[in-house]
């Protein structure tokens, strides 16, 4: 009874190995707090600026247009596609596909590199118009 004491409770950071999909639900968790933060504090600033005039509107989009506003932008929209990526990994993960660990891990790669992937093609379609 003694040496029960000493073991852990539950599964340890000492037991698990860090792989794919152990990275990509961590990123899913950071991606979203990211979109409540960040994305709501931006969309709630813009929906100020549209309510507020002309010239509120035209700080928004200064700021919103400077290297700075850019930057936030890129990563919110890549945020955004990362969550979209790793829900929809989790759906079909959900309905008991993909569970194979090769399988899994393939498509734990190729998640973020999709929502990479559509984050540059949003932006390119956008620099187009």
């Amino acid at each position: 009874m003694a040496e029960a004491k000493n073991r852990p409770i539950s599964p340890h950071m000492q037991i698990w190995r860090w792989g794919p999909a152990m990275f990509l639900s961590i990123l899913h968790r950071i991606t979203g707090d990211g979109l409540a933060l960040v994305g709501l504090a931006v969309l709630l600033w813009w929906l100020y600026a549209v309510a507020g005039g002309a010239a509120t509107y035209e700080t928004f989009a200064a700021h919103a247009g400077a290297w700075y506003g850019k930057v936030v932008l890129v990563g919110l929209s890549w945020a955004f596609f990362s969550h979209l990526a790793t829900g929809l990994r989790h759906l079909v993960l959900d309905i008991g596909a993909g569970f194979e660990l090769k399988i899994n891990n393939t498509w734990s790669i190729l998640t973020p590199l999709l929502a990479l992937a559509a984050t540059v093609v949003f932006w390119a379609v956008i620099a187009l118009n």
